[in-house]
């Protein structure tokens, strides 16, 4: 399903853990991680898709987290053509995201990567919020840092000894990436 700007709906998701740790995947047989994402299908809303993904790809159903927040809008990047099936060359153009940042109210032993026949991810671990964008395949970067930086506005800090809570802010290492063009995240059928 894409739109008629050849791009197709697909959310993100940015797990926490109670220390604003975030959930980072690393993919079946590749040395790339990354977040848990997939397609919108059609007739679902981007919130029923988060759910569905989540459960497909890391195994937590929707008790086992609470939605904290969700990006406002698209988050839209281009597919490098050598990424593209050659059957959807020219209709295919890249992705539409909206984020979601979840905190995560289970346990790490409710995490299970096998919950499906075709598992995304072979490994897991916990990362600090600002992951470091080298590690990101390069066309999915610029949708990383806007993301990251728009659900920032959520995050707290844990509470310590009755402290009152602190928003966390992004390093000056986080700030934008120049803005230039469009950078994809996915080929069509790879999340």
């Amino acid at each position: 399903m894409l739109d008629r700007e050849g791009f197709r709906p697909n959310v993100g998701i940015i797990l926490l853990n109670q220390q604003n740790e975030v959930w980072w995947g690393k993919r079946v047989r590749e040395h790339s991680w990354q977040f848990p994402q997939g397609g919108i299908k059609h007739g679902e809303t981007p919130e029923q898709a988060m759910y569905r993904e989540l459960e497909e790809e890391v195994g937590l159903k929707a008790e086992h987290v609470k939605i904290i927040g969700r990006t406002r809008d698209w988050l839209r990047y281009e597919v490098p053509d050598h990424f593209i099936k050659r059957e959807v060359r020219g209709h295919y153009r890249g992705q539409k995201q909206i984020w979601f940042l979840l905190r995560m109210i289970g346990r790490d032993c409710d995490v299970n990567l096998r919950n499906t026949e075709h598992p995304e991810f072979d490994a897991w671990r916990w990362h600090d919020y600002w992951v470091p964008m080298d590690v990101v395949i390069e066309f999915k970067r610029d949708v990383y840092m806007k993301a990251l930086q728009e659900l920032s506005r959520f995050l707290t800090r844990p509470q310590h000894h009755g402290q009152r809570r602190a928003r966390d802010r992004a390093p000056d290492s986080a700030k934008p990436l120049a803005e230039t063009e469009d950078h994809p995240q996915t080929e069509p059928g790879i999340k």
